[in-house]
């Protein structure tokens, strides 16, 4: 039978990072942990494959063998073809073989002994959860809640997995230490204990509330305070916030990430403003004052005569404050708008002045000109 492959095991892509493989393994062995599923024999085996997935592709050595081997490979290697290599069958093969296999054991030449206990204090999962803010609260800094659920100690068994009045046991089988230990010769290769599955204990009566893992998924709300200036995607660090560790070790950290929600006048680009500023035909030809929305209230934009429509204006110093220092500026696109719904008399004045514009035989359209200057160039090629 073809041997399963591991990275499909877990979930995850074959360069997938040790913190990548570490995560879903605790996903799944969560998922499948038998305590979780009494008397289901599928879940049981998936249980097992997850447990020996993770315990190649978590060690480096054991890993960058699977991956020259293969999965067929790697199991006839490690194996024998699936025997365990045979009792007192000895290695077989060339040195090369027998470099390749020295690879996998844990300790090498000398140690004998019992290696590092599988039940040594794991830090919890980095925990990330995101808020959405509007420019103006992003921009001024505000106090908020932020709800997001972690991992925690299980408050009925305090996080013994044991149901209360009851302890978990020693694992006789290793001792435990979470680990058997293969003695052949003067090596000796350790593998997870099949009988605790790693834990070191046995829990015989389980927790009801989270059936013998310690940890129960519980939903907070924080009050954390969001500095003036952040912008999209930046992150805020919360020590201690994630997921509580495993025997003992300390809890991961929450990040939340900004969200900024679409404004309905300012476009962001780090810590400079954008928006439009329409303006009358009559103030585009001649010149004067808008008035421009800024963070900090209305602010007087001079608009030089005969000024273009999609002309950029710059007003110094009315864009975000940043967290570091510095300020950044607004920038104003001024958009002329054509007059609409004229009466009788408007059009008038408007034809009169036409005809004044063409009668002293200047150029009053600078775009026009430059328009029909390169359409003549375009045509005379």
């Amino acid at each position: 039978m073809a041997a399963k492959d591991y990275y499909e095991i877990l979930g995850v892509a074959k360069g997938a990072s040790v913190d990548e493989i570490k995560k879903a393994y605790r996903r799944l062995a969560m998922k499948w942990h038998p305590d979780r599923n009494p008397g289901d024999k599928n879940a049981e085996e998936r249980f097992k494959e997850v447990q020996e997935a993770y315990a190649t592709l978590s060690d480096d050595k054991k890993r960058q063998l699977y991956d020259q081997l293969g999965a067929d490979g790697y199991k006839q290697a490690t194996q024998g073809g699936g025997g365990g290599g045979g009792a007192g069958g000895g290695f077989g093969g060339d040195f090369s073989d027998f470099e390749s296999i020295f690879g996998q054991f844990f300790g090498g030449f000398g140690r004998g002994g019992r290696g590092e206990s599988a039940r040594q204090a794991e830090r919890g999962d980095d925990l990330i959860t995101r808020i959405s803010l509007t420019l103006e609260q992003a921009a001024s800094g505000i106090t908020t809640n932020v709800k997001f659920n972690r991992l925690a100690p299980c408050d009925t068994c305090h996080g013994s997995g044991s149901k209360n009045g009851t302890k978990p046991t020693t694992c006789k089988t290793c001792g435990g230490s979470g680990v058997e230990i293969h003695q052949r010769g003067f090596f000796s290769m350790q593998q997870t204990c099949h009988t605790c599955r790693g834990r070191g204990v046995i829990i015989e009566n389980p927790c009801p509330n989270c059936r013998g893992m310690g940890l129960v998924e519980t939903a907070k709300t924080l009050e954390i305070k969001i500095p003036a200036g952040i912008d999209q995607d930046d992150r805020i660090r919360i020590t201690g916030e994630g997921n509580a560790g495993i025997n003992g070790g300390g809890s991961g950290d929450l990040y939340v990430v900004v969200q900024l929600k679409p404004h309905k006048i300012f476009k962001r680009d780090g810590l400079n403003l954008h928006c439009e500023v329409p303006i009358s035909f009559t103030m585009a030809a001649l010149g004067g004052q808008a008035q421009v929305p800024t963070l900090g209230g209305k602010v007087a934009l001079t608009i030089p005569a005969g000024l273009q429509s999609g002309k950029v204006l710059r007003l110094a110093k009315q864009g975000i404050k940043g967290m570091r220092g510095g300020q950044g500026d607004l920038y104003c696109t001024v958009m002329v708008e054509t007059p609409i719904d004229l009466n009788a008399q408007q059009r008038e004045a408007l034809e009169n002045f036409e005809k004044l514009l063409q009668a002293d035989h200047k150029s009053h359209s600078p775009m026009t000109k430059s328009w029909f200057e390169n359409l003549k160039d375009f045509f005379s090629r």
